[in-house]
């Protein structure tokens, strides 16, 4: 019998029924509509198909699976893939963790008052470059904001704080709050198949009379991210300004290259001499675009004062990541 022949028979023999129960996501099922006791036609099928692998991003097999188990029901199929692929991803989560994670993206989300910066960590600049990734790294920051936005303003003074790994695995996840960063943590590792780590976050929230400058290295631009960006360092810097002025958003950022580029330790003072002892003092250093000068003769003229800075680099290790 020719193989051609023998597959015809095979697909003229083959009646498909619907699942008992939820398959593994991965495991790879024929092609077919939904039975007609679903009330469903082909071209609604496809519908639903094309509509719950649009919604998602699941592959068209997952999707089929999805709906024959949930009978065509669309809301139920999507609540179906996610729980598989939760449960499919800590499992993948379980057998990698301990894989060092030394690539990610530093993220820096910008919103009203409050500014915030996040780590994410995987394990190659490959994975680092995917959409996927950068939506993980935007959910982060997005739930760091939410935390930041939650808490009491100050009305003298700016606010500063930290969060660690575990801390950040607990932060609810979107504006209706349901499930946590670490569910969202699993399902980029089940899609990803790289370790992956929530290092940490910082958020700063100032009243009127101050500002944040920022800045981020090695940017990188995606459209669908909205207000997010993203790179390899970043550093956010706190000023305290006697009135608005038009070159604040250029001078902010110039403070955060000099903070990515020469990594001060503490911000020190105008009467501290370079040299020395001081030179991982901000003010003392030499100003990074103009090394002729020192930053506090670089700041003082603007009429602002820096108060405080946040500095993150990707990847690093040891009393700089963990002195916040």
């Amino acid at each position: 019998m020719s193989l051609l022949r023998s597959l015809r028979l095979c697909l003229v023999a083959r009646t498909g029924s619907c699942p008992a129960g939820p398959l593994p996501l991965q495991s790879p099922q024929p092609w077919h509509t939904f039975h007609a006791g679903h009330g469903l036609s082909s071209a609604s099928s496809k519908e639903l198909l094309v509509k719950l692998r649009r919604k998602t991003g699941y592959s068209f097999v997952n999707c089929k699976k999805a709906l024959e188990a949930c009978g065509g029901d669309l809301q139920q199929a999507e609540s179906w893939l996610h729980e598989k692929a939760q449960k499919e991803g800590w499992s993948k989560a379980a057998k990698l963790h301990g894989r060092k994670t030394k690539e990610g993206l530093i993220g820096l989300l910008q919103e009203g008052n409050s500014t915030v910066l996040v780590e994410v960590n995987c394990e190659t600049d490959f994975v680092a470059r995917n959409l996927k990734f950068q939506q993980l790294v935007q959910q982060v920051a997005l739930g760091t904001m939410l935390h930041c936005q939650s808490l009491k303003d100050q009305v003298s003074t700016y606010s500063k704080g930290f969060l660690n790994s575990s801390e950040l695995s607990e932060l609810p996840f979107g504006p209706e709050r349901k499930g946590s960063l670490k569910d969202q943590l699993a399902l980029a590792i089940g899609k990803l198949g790289e370790n992956m780590t929530l290092k940490r976050a910082a958020w700063v929230k100032v009243p009127n009379g101050f500002y944040v400058g920022s800045y981020v290295h090695g940017t990188m631009h995606s459209p669908s991210l909205h207000n997010l960006v993203l790179g390899k360092y970043g550093a956010l810097v706190i000023c305290e300004i006697s009135e608005w002025k038009a070159n604040l958003e250029e001078l902010g950022r110039r403070l955060g290259q000099h903070v990515v580029g020469m990594a001060p330790l503490s911000v020190g003072s105008l009467d501290d001499e370079p040299g020395g002892e001081t030179e991982t003092k901000m003010l003392s250093q030499p100003y990074l675009l103009d090394p002729s000068i020192t930053l506090g003769q670089y700041v003082q003229p603007q009429g602002v004062s820096v108060v405080d800075f946040v500095r993150f680099e990707c990847g690093e290790e040891g009393e700089a990541a963990e002195a916040e």
